[in-house]
């Protein structure tokens, strides 16, 4: 089975540059080891201060297709104003590719749940570190941008919900950052355009979950979704303080997917032979072997089981054709499956083995590779805006 790698044009903007792009525009100086895939774009203009608005789970496909519901980010977006997010395309990946400036195949957050090979057990990367004991900062060793621009000088401020402050999430994409909470979407907005007027120099950083929460429970083509658009819509709606620059993106979209797209992974067939874990999530599997001597009937056994409904990779594979980024480190290459099992259109890919219903429950889903995931807008606003 061929994989069918998306068409990414060479000038296009990837995610990766955003954090270079605000230090840059706070009057930082470039590193000598400017984020890959930056792209052709115009850099965004110098500006006393700087607010990075983070739309979970907000793809492009999804703003274009509800523009008449967020007019205010709809205005701000031109044929231009998008750009690609990470493989896995899953917030544990892309939102700390995000404020590293890096791939997963460098800061090694290479999936939504992985595998530490020390314990032998899966790791949630959004929410198991604490139960797993992971530490941060071994697990996650990239610098942030927070860390980065403390280190000049500039004021760092991270804003999102009361239950994230004290995350191991947070301890790792976070770094260098204070924390502020508020609950509603509003209010976290106007919290970070107020400390970003207040604190002349200072990079803020804006968490807004709402979208992706909603999408996940009843899909990108519910009322709820789009209620939860319109409220996101009208708390950036507010005036600009003078002089803050404001960049709005996502960390990756999101596609609905119906139940007659559900693979379940039956726990006593064929494709589980040699298997000893399952992990990733249902749009993007990592599929751990028990023995590395069964990768090549593991992986025949795979891809006729999820014919036309997933590809099948090798870890070699993967690596070789760039999905984890230029360069993966030996702690990433470690935590990504023998096979790396990307679902195809809406399908999703279910463990039958395992009891957890909630993840086939889910409407909207993400982690693969098609545009709906991987393509996020890229909006300007206030000083930023052309």
């Amino acid at each position: 089975m061929t994989l069918m790698l998306p068409a990414v044009p060479p000038t296009a903007r990837s995610i990766t540059g955003v954090a270079q792009d605000l230090l840059d525009a706070i009057g930082s100086p470039r590193d000598a080891d400017p984020p890959v895939n930056r792209g052709e774009a115009e850099p965004l203009p110098a500006v006393r201060s700087a607010v990075l608005v983070v739309i979970d789970g907000l793809g492009a496909a999804q703003l274009r297709a509800h523009a008449g519901h967020a007019r205010t980010l709809a205005s701000a977006m031109t044929k231009r104003d998008v750009a690609f997010s990470v493989f896995p395309s899953t917030t544990a990946s892309a939102l700390t590719s995000l404020v590293t400036g890096v791939a997963p195949g460098r800061h090694g957050l290479v999936g939504y749940r992985v595998l530490d090979r020390e314990r032998g057990r899966l790791v949630n990367q959004l929410s198991g570190w604490e139960q797993e004991r992971i530490d941060p900062a071994s697990w996650q060793r990239e610098p942030t941008v927070f860390e980065r621009a403390r280190a000049l000088g500039h004021p760092v401020h991270a804003v999102g919900l009361p239950a994230y402050a004290r995350s191991g999430f947070s301890a790792a994409t976070l770094r260098g950052a204070d924390f502020h909470a508020a609950k509603s979407g509003a209010d976290r907005v106007a919290l970070a355009l107020g400390l970003a007027e207040e604190n002349d120099g200072a990079l803020v950083y804006c968490y807004l979950p709402e979208a992706d929460k909603a999408g996940h429970r009843d899909g990108v083509a519910s009322a709820e979704w789009v209620a939860a658009l319109e409220d996101i819509d009208a708390a950036l709606s507010v005036p600009v303080p003078r002089g803050v620059g404001v960049l709005v993106t996502a960390d990756h979209g999101m596609v609905d997917v119906p139940r007659h797209r559900h693979l379940i992974v039956d726990e006593s067939g064929p494709m589980r032979d040699g298997v000893a874990h399952i992990g990733g999530e249902p749009r993007m599997l990592h599929v751990y072997l028990d023995d590395p001597d069964r990768l090549g009937s593991a992986r025949s056994a795979w891809a006729a089981g999820t014919e036309g409904a997933a590809d099948v990779l090798t870890r070699d594979e993967a690596i070789a054709g760039g999905l984890f980024g230029a360069e993966v480190t030996a702690d990433a290459a470690a935590r990504i499956g023998d096979l790396v099992i990307p679902a195809r259109g809406t399908w999703a890919l279910y463990d039958g083995a395992a009891e957890d219903q909630k993840a086939q429950d889910m409407v909207g889903q993400h982690g693969s590779l098609t545009p709906e995931e991987l393509r996020v807008p890229l909006l300007r606003m206030g000083a930023f805006a052309r």
